[in-house]
C-alpha cells in the first residue's frame, strides 16, 4: 500500500509541475512574443511591437495630418486656396470677352524680357485685344521705363500710362474704380485673368504647372518706375552675372509682380504696405530668361478710354 501511495503522490506532483510550465509560458506570449492581434493577425498587420517602437506618442492611433506642424506640435489641416480650394473644374475660356473688358493678363508668353521695348508691348496689347473683338480701344502695357521717346526720353510710370479707370476683366468683373483703389488692391486669381477668361497659372490650390505668375511690371508697388529693373526698358536679353558682381542696373533683371497675389503654400506676397503685389513681388531671374522663380514673359494690358 505504501508503494502505491508513492507512486499516485508523484503522478499528482507531475501534473501540477507541467501545468505551472504551461501558465509561464503563455505569459511570457502575451508580454513579449507575438501577440494574436500583432504578427499573426490575418490582416497581415505589423506587430503592436513594432508600431510601438517606430511611432512615438501612440501617432499609428492617428489619421496622418494633411499639414506641416508650425509649432512642433500635432500637423494642422493643408493649407488651401483660389478656386479650385474645395475641388471643381477650371472655367472654360469665354467665346468673347465681355465689351467692358478693359483690362487683361496677356495669353502671349516672352522668353525673354525685351518685348520690342514700350513700343514692342503696347503693340502686343492692341494685338491681342483685337483679335477677342476688342480693337476698337486703345491699350497699353502696364509697364514702366527708364527713357520714354514719347516723354522727351525721360522716365514714365505704368500707373501714368493706363487711364483714369475704371476696370473690368474679360468676365466683366471689376478690377479697380480707379488708380488710388487699383494700387490698394491684392492680387487675385479670379480677377487677374487673360483675356479670353482663362486664369494664369500660380501658386492658387490645383493650379496647372508650371507657376506663370509673375508679371512683368518694372514697377514698385505704388505704380513708379523700379529703377534699374525694367531689362532696359524692355529690350534686354542679358543673363544677370555671378553672385557678388555688380548686377549693371537695368541691364540685367526686371520688377515682377504676382497676379494670383500668392507666394508659395498660399502665402501672400506681400508689398511694404503689407498687401499682396499684383504688381511688385520681387525681381525676375535675368532678362534672359523670364520663367525661373514662376515667370513667362507676361504683361498687364489696360484700355486707356
Amino acid at each position: 500500500m505504501r508503494s502505491v501511495n508513492s507512486i499516485v503522490l508523484s503522478i499528482a506532483f507531475f501534473s501540477l509541475s507541467l501545468g505551472a510550465c504551461s501558465s509561464s509560458s503563455n505569459n511570457g506570449a502575451d508580454s513579449g512574443g507575438n501577440k494574436a492581434d500583432g504578427a499573426g493577425k490575418a490582416d497581415g498587420g505589423k506587430p503592436d511591437a513594432a508600431v510601438d517602437a517606430n511611432t512615438p506618442d501612440g501617432a499609428a492611433d492617428k489619421a496622418p495630418a494633411d499639414g506641416p506642424a508650425a509649432d512642433g506640435g500635432e500637423a494642422g489641416p493643408k493649407v488651401t486656396c483660389g478656386p479650385l480650394a474645395d475641388g471643381g473644374m477650371l472655367p472654360d475660356a469665354l467665346a468673347m470677352p465681355s465689351a467692358m473688358t478693359s483690362f487683361f493678363v496677356t495669353s502671349q508668353k516672352n522668353m525673354t524680357g525685351d518685348l520690342g521695348g514700350l513700343a514692342g508691348a503696347d503693340m502686343r496689347c492692341q494685338t491681342l485685344a483685337a483679335a477677342v473683338g476688342l480693337g476698337s480701344k486703345t491699350w497699353h502695357a502696364y509697364l514702366s521705363v527708364e527713357h520714354d521717346a514719347a516723354n522727351g526720353n525721360m522716365p514714365t510710370n505704368a500707373k501714368d500710362r493706363i487711364g483714369h479707370g475704371p476696370w473690368f476683366n474679360s468676365r466683366g468683373v471689376m478690377v479697380a474704380a480707379d488708380i488710388a483703389s487699383l494700387h490698394m488692391r491684392t492680387g487675385d486669381p479670379e480677377v487677374f485673368i487673360d483675356e479670353h477668361g482663362n486664369l494664369i497659372n500660380g501658386q492658387w490650390t490645383g493650379s496647372p504647372k508650371p507657376n506663370e505668375h509673375d508679371i512683368l511690371t518694372g514697377s514698385n508697388a505704388d505704380g513708379t518706375l523700379a529703377v534699374g529693373k525694367t531689362c532696359l526698358d524692355w529690350t534686354s536679353t542679358m543673363m544677370k552675372p555671378d553672385a557678388g558682381v555688380p548686377d549693371g542696373g537695368e541691364v540685367f533683371a526686371a520688377r515682377v509682380g504676382h497676379a494670383d497675389g500668392l507666394g508659395p503654400n498660399c502665402n501672400m506676397a506681400t508689398t511694404p504696405n503689407n498687401l499682396p503685389s499684383w504688381n511688385s513681388a520681387h525681381d525676375n531671374g535675368g532678362c534672359n530668361d523670364t520663367a525661373p522663380a514662376g515667370g513667362a514673359g507676361r504683361i498687364y494690358c489696360f484700355a486707356v478710354n
